[in-house]
């Protein structure tokens, strides 16, 4: 009986001297899929395109002609009756989509995107405002006692010019501190 596709490949990989794992890391194989190619044993690898994307990979690494690999696996799966397309196994979809409603409208999703832009650059705009705030808040605190404190120094001078000037009308001399 004529070498099947993994038992080609094991042997080329064997004559060469390199190690599953050595070809597992750089093509990024699983190790149990290069064992399931070498098995012939296809229904452990995930089906369709990447089985061929994976006997590939694996005889370019080692030095074996992908075309003849992907061949002898055409002819393998030929002649156990399977699909090279479709594989061992069938795959579904497993995302589900709401065909009911698949014209949305882009003038209301184009409105919900500048709604939703418009609120985060408010809360940005009041957030920085309330940083500023609190941050020039001692300031403008110590800015209002300065003020008052002027305030109070300039009246308290008006009262004792005043208070002076009466005296010295009354006849009295005013002391000034």
């Amino acid at each position: 009986m004529a070498e099947s596709t993994g038992e080609k490949l094991r042997l080329a990989r064997e004559a060469r001297g390199i190690a599953l794992r050595d070809i597992s890391e750089q093509t990024r194989i699983s190790i149990r899929y290069l064992e399931a190619i070498e098995a012939d044993d296809y229904r452990r690898l995930p089906g369709g395109i990447f089985n061929r994307s994976f006997i590939r990979a694996y005889a370019k690494f080692i030095g074996y002609d992908e075309n003849n690999a992907l061949e002898d696996y055409a002819r393998t799966l030929r002649e156990r009756g399977e699909s090279d397309d479709e594989g061992s196994k069938s795959h579904h979809s497993l995302v589900y989509t709401d065909d009911g409603n698949a014209r949305r409208s882009s003038l209301r999703t184009l409105f919900l995107a500048i709604l939703i832009l418009a609120a985060l650059s408010a809360a940005v705009y009041f957030g920085l405002r309330f940083y500023q705030r609190s941050q020039h808040s001692p300031r403008r605190s110590e800015q209002r006692m300065n003020d008052v404190l002027h305030d109070a120094s300039i009246t308290r001078r008006s009262v004792m010019i005043l208070t002076a000037n009466q005296k010295t009308k009354e006849g009295q001399h005013a002391v000034f501190v």
